[in-house]
């Protein structure tokens, strides 16, 4: 089935994607990387201080960059009390760039084999080994548009009953498609 995966032996998956799906899903990881942004270390930084670099305290104002990068104390949504508060700064500041960086690195890694993919029929090979990068990237798409859609677990069953002409749809629908990549892809990795 076109835009769902396919188990392709040994832990791997395969993909059949024609030039418009294989075009979304490179504009949406693109996105996805301006969004994450290009992390520590850029030309010119001192790479061993980038490499020591503390990350952000606060929890991200927009809540695609919230929803990717969630506080690890107290509850989301809910304000924390200041014990909370500073446990979950500190966490952020230790492990937020590791985390952007490795939401990054997916994204990229997605890229680069729809990229190499390109007239070879439209199948993308994806080997046991990128799997999980591709899982992650799916996973980041997902929960950065959920964040745009404000869906939640109690709505979801509602978007697709959405009317054709409302402006969230074809975010919906990509939201939709990318679920059922993530499904596909699981079930092919496991045999």
């Amino acid at each position: 089935m076109a835009g769902l995966f396919e188990s392709a032996g040994d832990g791997g998956a395969a993909i059949a994607l024609d030039e418009i799906e294989v075009s979304i899903l490179r504009s949406f990881e693109m996105q996805m990387l301006e969004l994450i942004g290009p992390g520590p270390g850029r030309e010119g930084e001192d790479p061993l201080a980038a490499l020591f670099a503390d990350g952000p305290t606060e929890i991200p104002e927009d809540p695609a960059l919230a929803r990717l990068f969630p506080d690890a104390y107290g509850e989301p949504g809910r304000p924390a009390d200041p014990e909370t508060a500073e446990m979950a700064a500190e966490f952020r500041r230790y492990t937020e760039l590791d985390l952007r960086a490795r939401k990054r690195d997916d994204a990229i890694a997605v890229v680069r084999a729809l990229d190499s993919a390109r007239g070879k029929g439209g199948v993308v090979s994806v080997p046991a080994e990128d799997c999980p990068r591709w899982l992650g990237a799916l996973n980041d798409l997902r929960l950065a548009l959920g964040a745009r859609l404000e869906v939640d677990e109690d709505d979801e069953e509602g978007l697709y009953g959405l009317p054709d002409d409302d402006p969230r749809k074809p975010l919906v629908v990509a939201y939709l498609w990318f679920g059922g990549m993530q499904e596909t892809l699981l079930e092919a990795m496991a045999g």
